[in-house]
This record gives structure tokens, sequence and C-alpha cells, in this order.
């Protein structure tokens, strides 16, 4: 609600510093700027059109936050970002360029916008939409969920590939956020990850607990009774002096927690699975 003494560009700029840099005609106009004081600022530069009815104000860049804003409020307030997009914002994959997704419930609604790419879900409930950094999402669970169900459909628009949705799983599980049934069975988190657990199957190891927390540390295989650690070091995330300290910090406290750990890597498991399936049998069994 507008406040006596402020002026409309005074309020429009406090809605634009919570909205992450964007507005909707429907604020503006809530604000005190007629249709043509739209045009006017349109025109001076002070506005700038990111979709039909969505603004930029000041300036035309946004970052990934205030595209997705943009892209909620060009479908109104049920709508939230959803898929790849959700998951940028939560962080759970890279922000990826193009154009931004969204949901909204049930199957009537406005038809697709240039640079938004529209899901219209009957299942999609308040419960399984929040707000994160300002901007209506889905919630983590429900990203994963819908992640899920991209990586399946081939065409779709918010397509992923199996690796990027164990990647989204495991960074929920390194932030901490609630994904509940959406994790994976396994609770794999890599491709490596996935070979060593059907290595211990095929060899007859004894299962592990996958992906489990001791201390503050998230470690990737555990066989508690016996206090050993396995973990499957890819290269692409354990690459770099700073990485390869951290690991040495890592095995020091799982030691002095009374821990066994044995690092394997991609080679490791992928081409000498019976020497590894040995060593940790007799590991195991001593």
């Amino acid at each position: 609600m507008q406040r006596q003494g402020d002026t409309a560009d005074g309020v429009v700029a406090g809605i634009a510093a919570r909205q992450h840099g964007v507005v909707s005609l429907r604020q503006l106009i809530a604000a005190g700027v007629t249709k043509s004081g739209v045009v006017h600022r349109a025109r001076a530069g002070r506005l700038h059109r990111v979709h039909r009815g969505v603004y930029a104000v000041g300036y035309p860049r946004l970052t990934h936050a205030g595209r997705c804003m943009a892209g909620a409020l060009a479908y109104g307030p049920a709508a939230v970002v959803s898929h790849r997009s959700a998951a940028g914002l939560w962080g759970l994959l890279p922000v990826a360029s193009g154009a931004i997704v969204v949901s909204v419930p049930g199957i009537a609604g406005k038809g697709q916008r240039r640079g938004v790419h529209l899901h219209r879900s009957r299942t999609l409930t308040a419960d399984a939409t929040t707000s994160h950094r300002g901007v209506p999402v889905t919630t983590p669970a429900r990203t994963i969920a819908d992640l899920r169900l991209a990586a399946r459909i081939r065409g779709c628009s918010a397509a992923i590939s199996p690796a990027e949705l164990r990647r989204a799983i495991r960074q929920a599980d390194v932030l901490g956020l609630e994904i509940g049934g959406a994790a994976e069975t396994d609770r794999t988190r890599s491709d490596l990850e996935r070979l060593f657990l059907r290595l211990c199957k095929r060899h007859r190891l004894p299962a592990p607990e996958v992906n489990v927390r001791i201390d503050s540390f998230l470690v990737d295989f555990l066989w508690r009774d016996r206090r050993l650690v396995v973990e499957t070091d890819g290269y692409r995330y354990h690459r770099g002096r700073a990485a390869f300290e951290d690991d040495r910090e890592r095995d020091l406290k799982l030691r002095s927690l009374g821990y066994e750990v044995v690092r394997l890597s991609y080679r490791q498991v992928a081409d000498e699975p019976e020497r590894i399936a040995q060593t940790l049998r007799d590991l195991l069994a001593g």
C-alpha cells in the first residue's frame, strides 16, 4: 500500500528492490503509475520490458533470480519457477541460460511467451510451492520430482540428463534441503558411486550405507559395524590443490574418530574390480 508522501517512483523502486529488479504492470498501476506513465518511463529508459506486463526497473540486465521472478510475474500470482530453473535458483544445478521454466496449477491460463517455458500441472498444489530469495518456486522435493520426470521424457522443454538429476540430488543432500521420497532409492550421487555399488553387489560384499553423515562429513559409503569408509573420487570433483587438501583433512578427522578410510579412483573401480573387492573383503573380515 502506498504511504502518504511516497512518490510513485519511490514505491516502484521499493517493489523492484524486493523482486530482483522487476515489477509487473499491475504493481506499477497499484503504485500510482498510469499506463501512459508506463509508456513514458519506458521511452525514457527507466523501465525495460522483459515480458508482456513485466518490466525491469532502471537496468535491462537481470540476474538469474530476476529472470525467474519476471517469468513468474508474467503468469500471475499462481505461477512458480520450476524444473531446471528452480534447480538453479535452489543451487542444485548450475544456472542455465535460455528460457525460464514456470509452472501453473491446472490446465487453463495464458499461452506460451518468449523466454518462458510454461508447464500446466494438475498436481501442483500449494504445499509443493514456496518462496526462495523472494521468488515463488517449487519446493526442493517437488523440484527433484519434476527433474526426474523431465529426465525420462524425450523432447521435454525442461529435459535434463540422468547425470544432472543425480547431481541435483547430491547437492540437495549437501545443502541439507529436504527432498523426502524424491531421492534416488540407492542414494547414489554420481555415475562412479553407482558403479561402485554394482561392484559390491556383483562380488557379494555386504551392502554399505550410502551417502551418510559422520560428524560433520557426508561420506560416500560406510560399513558402520566395521567402521570402514570408502570415498570414490572422480577427477571432476576432486581435482586441484584445495580439493586435495580438503580430502586429506577429512581423512585425518575420520581416522581420529576411529574410522578406516579407503579412497578409490574411477579407474580403480572400473578397471580393477576383483582387486578392489578382495581388498574390501579382507578389511571387512579383519
